[in-house]
């Protein structure tokens, strides 16, 4: 587990509480707003709070929060390479909400997951962008992320999902 990191402006990038899940859900809601899906969350409280800390949670999370206020969250989960044998961190979501922006806040949650890959051994941290999302291109650029272009993501959902499983 990572120690929490206080950030110059008081801020602080730490591991996700029980208590943190509305202002998550709050930024998942804000999302999906900037991402044109503002009808899209199907998400709840009791969901989150079950995936996040029930027995045996599959998704994580880290938040940057000040004065008792979220300020932006990183969601993620742990893949798995075939090559390399060992795993790495999909992030699901990264998000910073607007007025936050600029001060840091997204580099330092991205910092605390590539310390958790640095510090078990996990070969990649990785994450989609909307083709679109110029700003945060630019700011992933700006870290050193590089894109996978000779990859493309595919998606099964509803009735084609259901379709495939015989359902």
């Amino acid at each position: 587990m990572t120690a929490p990191t206080t950030l110059p402006d008081g801020a602080v990038v730490r591991r996700v509480r029980p208590a943190d899940v509305p202002g998550i859900l709050d930024c998942i809601r804000a999302l999906a707003v900037y991402e044109k899906e503002p009808d899209a969350v199907e998400n709840t409280e009791e969901m989150l709070t079950e995936t996040l800390f029930g027995e045996n949670p599959q998704a994580f999370a880290h938040v940057v929060e000040q004065g008792g206020q979220i300020r932006g969250i990183a969601l993620w989960f742990l893949s798995y390479s075939t090559w390399t044998g060992r795993h790495g961190i999909w992030l699901d979501d990264l998000y910073v909400h607007q007025e936050y922006r600029g001060h840091g806040y997204g580099t330092a949650l991205l910092k605390a997951l590539a310390g958790i890959c640095v510090d078990r051994g996990y070969t990649r941290l990785e994450w989609t962008v909307l083709d679109w999302n110029e700003p945060s291109i630019a700011f992933y650029r700006s870290i050193g992320a590089a894109p996978q272009d000779e990859w493309t993501t595919q998606r099964l959902v509803g009735g084609n999902l259901a379709n495939l499983a015989g359902r």
